[in-house]
């Protein structure tokens, strides 16, 4: 574990990850205009290929920023996201796009592992991404048997999980696109939402993502 933290520590550092948990005033944005650039830019994934559930063609995308030592994180993509992937994803009224931005090293590994477990299988993305979430005072106080453990559930020996911490260029990906996500499109913290390119932080309830939709879905 040590020499997998000195690894992430290396990568993020040198990927200017320290810079990126400082905080920064948010721009003010505002009119069509300005929502329309931002949904530009939040449309395109940077350096790691988009894991996206739902239809391309769908009237609402919700692209979420998320770290998997985010305990706000799990409360949404256990509670939450369940109810949304039932009622609109599955349906084919929304696209939901989760994209990695992990507010410690425990975050980042966890982040690669279900990267490394999926393969490019959205599906599979999300099903260790919900194992993460469910494990995640565990992963927080024992992160190298958790990962084991939950590596093996998503079908990994335990030689493809020590791989998995060990690939430089899956990090550097990673801490580039969180990099990008901070600097250019203003995401501060974790959970943030773009839905059709309107930005807002923070959790939210089932009840109060629905209020968000159902104009948007009446278009």
């Amino acid at each position: 574990m040590v020499a997998l933290r000195r690894a992430f520590k290396v990568a993020l550092t040198r990927a200017g990850f320290a810079a990126l948990l400082g905080l920064m005033s948010l721009h003010p944005t505002g009119g069509a205009m300005a929502q329309l650039a931002t949904a530009a830019l939040v449309a395109q994934p940077v350096s790691l290929p988009d894991m996206a559930l739902g239809p391309a063609d769908a009237p609402v995308t919700i692209t979420e920023y998320s770290s998997m030592s985010c305990p706000h994180c799990a409360t949404f993509g256990e509670n939450v996201f369940p109810m949304l992937r039932a009622k609109y994803i599955d349906t084919g009224k929304v696209r939901f796009v989760f994209r990695e931005f992990p507010l410690d090293i425990k975050a980042a590994a966890a982040s690669m592992l279900a990267r490394c477990a999926a393969n490019g299988d959205a599906e599979k993305f999300f099903g260790t991404v919900q194992l993460l979430f469910q494990q995640q005072q565990m992963l927080m106080a024992q992160t190298n048997m958790t990962l084991r453990v939950i590596g093996k559930q998503a079908g990994m020996t335990e030689q493809a999980v020590e791989t998995c911490g060990r690939d430089q260029t899956l990090l550097d990906k990673l801490a580039a696109d969180q990099r990008f996500a901070h600097e250019v499109i203003k995401v501060e913290s974790t959970p943030t939402f773009f839905v059709n390119g309107e930005r807002l932080k923070g959790a939210m309830s089932f009840e109060e993502l629905e209020e968000i939709l159902k104009p948007l879905l009446k278009k």
